[in-house]
């Protein structure tokens, strides 16, 4: 997510408005709850490689395996974890990603919680994951936390899909981006590291990075990058004149109407320390 996960792109060459006054934290951190359905039709998934890495660099399989997944959304994660054969409990705080996650996931139970404070017991899972969730967290209590409810020989799982910056309309539209919100999207790629995660340094990382896609309809992709919170911080006036100017680049470069979003998930994970 690093600094919060980059709204993918936006804006016309021809005039740069002035930056926005830059929302808080806090305000971009509770901003999806009103997006709720928006977020869980639109959000890109995960590949199977993903979850492949996991259980290689855990040197155990997900089947079976009690999870915890943290800031769990609408159950993106859960749901392929839930799939893999383990045995998961979400916690979640928000109050419309939750009911968003109960209604498309009833048989698995989501707790309200945050990574701060995990409403877990000591010793109580063998994985915790955080899919696009860390970054929101404040590692000097999530990581104590995280160790608290490891099992021995557990691990925490962290990753994030990142824009495929090296796609060359991928990073025009970054840079559209840029201009319009005053943000630097390739170094909130760069914060997707193991320092960022653990500024004190008690977690060893290992980085896996997987890359993927998927082809969905420029709408689609207009919803997906208008659910990030850059956006829905902003207004909705604000977002749709923005969202329109980028509908005609992508146009554009997508005259049948559909676009090849490009990938890469960073995939962090470490083992407590012995």
């Amino acid at each position: 997510m690093t600094t919060p996960p980059s709204a993918h792109h936006p804006l016309g060459a021809d005039r740069t408005p002035e930056p926005p006054a830059e929302p808080t934290r806090t305000a971009r951190a509770h901003s999806f709850n009103a997006a709720a359905a928006q977020y869980a039709a639109n959000r890109p998934s995960y590949p199977p490689a993903l979850f492949d890495a996991i259980e290689d660099l855990t040197g155990r399989p997900l089947s079976g395996a009690r999870v915890a997944d943290i800031g769990a959304g609408t159950g993106i994660a859960t749901a392929l974890l839930h799939a893999r054969g383990a045995n998961v409990v979400a916690v979640e705080p928000g109050d419309g990603m939750a009911a968003q996650f109960r209604r498309a996931l009833p048989g698995i139970p989501v707790i309200r919680g945050t990574g701060d404070d995990l409403p877990l017991t000591d010793a109580s899972v063998d994985l915790v994951t955080y899919a696009q969730a860390w970054h929101w967290t404040d590692p000097a209590r999530a990581v104590p936390e995280a160790l608290r409810v490891l099992r021995p020989g557990g691990a925490l799982a962290l990753w994030w899909n990142t824009d495929a910056l090296d796609v060359p309309w991928i990073a025009e539209a970054a840079a559209r981006t840029e201009r319009h919100f005053g943000i630097d999207v390739s170094a909130e790629k760069r914060n997707v590291n193991a320092r960022a995660a653990d500024p004190t340094g008690l977690l060893d990382f290992t980085r896996r990075t997987v890359r993927w896609s998927r082809r969905v309809p420029i709408d689609t992709h207009l919803a997906n990058i208008g659910s990030h919170s850059v956006f829905l911080v902003h207004g909705a006036e604000h977002t749709a004149s923005f969202l329109a100017e980028e509908r005609e680049h992508l146009l554009r470069t997508f005259p049948d109407g559909f676009v090849e979003e490009v990938y890469e998930v960073v995939l962090l994970l470490a083992e407590p320390p012995a």
